[in-house]
């Protein structure tokens, strides 16, 4: 960047203690051309996006609400306490919720944009899992405080004229908000909501309102009442050269991926609950740090789920590589990166997000933890 220096002149032609007005004069004018030219050889620097590295903002917010919506599935509605206003978002968005043990985990916006006073999540209990879910329905009560991060979003809503919606079960979450920004815009969308009975669908009352508004456009489809649909069928819904808005189970989304490609709709935009499953994986190993203890990666589980193993305090929380919760530093070895997050300048300092991303096929990594 150019500097310009301010030069000192004497206040008169002839050194006298008074202003010179010729001079006064000649000085501004000169002024005027050196921070013209300035402005023509310093190149415009656009303001600068924030860097991945910035700390996220967390804020303190207030369960105002807690309510069960299906069988296992409780809704919270956050506030902030003294009730000021929320940061803005948009459909498809998350925020990280910090449990009381530690655990961070993510969880779809699915209120309303426009409420800028309230977030709401929901959350299916989930058995055998890692504690999370089971821990905000058990812990969490009306009126208890918990820290939040974000919004982000990693699920955008691009409003193309035509759209198919498919939730699976707790899918029905991001996709919620969606359908209703579509039908407030008038775009031509479908939905369809698919879970193993009725029971344990949630927002059912506020799908059947919005099916009361577009009669042709809902359709809630219970497995035990119309057998598992078949992923083809929920794709030929969508209309031609639609775009198509997919969350749910992992068989689902593995499923509409594998049928898209035969479909007539345009695009296809998914969000899973849990990492795909890794099927190009090669196995290699960790080192932690100086210890000289090793830990084998198989070629069909991450370097998280080994490191967790090992390290139960590790924290994770998207394990999909777009969070940042679980970097680490590697200190020695090639990391293939599968991330969606670090900056080249992070990679070449060592970060590695160790939910996704590996070494290659009999390589090391050594790990500073």
């Amino acid at each position: 960047m150019n500097t310009i220096t301010p030069v000192t002149r004497p206040p008169d032609l002839y050194g006298r203690p008074r202003s010179d007005s010729f001079m006064q004069k000649l000085a501004a004018l000169s002024d005027h051309a050196v921070t013209r030219l300035a402005r023509r050889t310093t190149p415009h620097t656009p303001p600068r996006r924030p860097p991945a590295t910035e700390m996220p903002v967390i804020r303190e917010l207030v369960v105002a609400a807690k309510h069960q919506e299906a069988e296992d599935v409780v809704s919270l509605r956050l506030a902030a306490p003294d009730g000021a206003i929320l940061p803005p978002w948009q459909p498809g968005a998350h925020i990280e919720l910090h449990l009381p043990s530690g655990r961070k985990r993510q969880y779809s916006l699915c209120g309303d944009p426009a409420d800028r006073y309230r977030y709401r999540i929901a959350v299916r209990r989930i058995a055998n899992g890692q504690g999370g879910s089971a821990e905000v329905h058990d812990a969490l009560t009306d009126s208890m405080r918990v820290a939040v991060t974000g919004p982000r979003n990693a699920f955008p809503f691009a409003a193309e004229a035509s759209i198919l919606f498919i939730a699976g079960g707790i899918g029905i979450t991001p996709i919620l908000p969606m359908a209703r920004e579509a039908a407030r815009r008038g775009l031509d969308w479908r939905l369809v909501h698919t879970g193993r009975s009725r029971a344990s669908m949630p927002f059912a009352a506020e799908l059947a309102e919005l099916a009361a508004a577009a009669p042709s456009r809902v359709s809630i489809r219970p497995d035990d009442e119309f057998s598992a649909p078949e992923t083809a069928d929920l794709l030929n819904l969508s209309p031609a050269e639609g775009a198509v808005y997919c969350c749910g189970p992992a068989p689902m989304i593995d499923g509409v991926r594998r049928a898209f490609g035969d479909s007539r709709a345009s695009a296809l935009h998914f969000e899973r609950f849990a990492p795909p499953p890794i099927t190009d994986g090669r196995p290699f190993e960790l080192q932690l740090g100086g210890t000289g203890r090793v830990l084998p990666v198989p070629h069909d589980r991450s370097a998280l789920d080994v490191l967790h193993e090992a390290l139960p305090d590790l924290p994770f929380s998207c394990r999909q590589g777009f969070c940042g919760t679980c970097q680490v530093r590697v200190a020695q070895g090639h990391v293939d990166h599968r991330d969606r997050r670090l900056t080249a300048t992070e990679r070449a300092a060592g970060a590695m997000l160790p939910c996704v991303s590996r070494a290659p096929e009999g390589q090391r990594l050594v790990l500073e933890v």
